[in-house]
């Protein structure tokens, strides 16, 4: 699968996550759930996965963590706040540089309908 039909897959979970969950839960809910739908639909993921940097040429292990990456290839960062802004896209693009990675996607399940709460966020694309 390329970076699109894994997009599309994620997002086809996600709005079966909020179909059940509806806005208003604290993230760590959609996480889990996601993770749950994922499996499901036998979609690969790793979650939580920790992000080294290097700072004046030293390794810092766990830097962060990622909340999800889909088949090696899509990484997804999951918001329950009340607006996406352009600092959260900046993070995102910062992890996908970090893990030289083409696709992510912002997703903020304190919406209404979970489409209005999902960004788009390429690396190099």
């Amino acid at each position: 699968m390329d970076e699109n039909e894994i997009a599309y897959r994620i997002i086809g979970a996600g709005i079966e996550v909020h179909k059940h969950l509806g806005p208003g839960l604290l993230e760590s809910a959609y996480h889990e759930c996601l993770k749950k739908e994922l499996n499901l639909q036998g979609v690969l993921f790793e979650s939580e996965v920790p992000i080294s940097v290097s700072y004046k040429n030293e390794v810092v292990d766990i830097a962060y963590r990622v909340d999800l990456l889909v088949e090696n290839k899509v990484i997804i960062e999951l918001k329950a706040v009340p607006g996406v802004d352009a600092l959260h896209k900046a993070q995102l693009l910062t992890y996908l540089r970090l893990f030289d990675k083409k696709l992510g996607l912002l997703m903020n399940f304190n919406e209404i309908v979970l489409k209005q709460g999902i960004c788009r966020v390429v690396n190099n694309l």
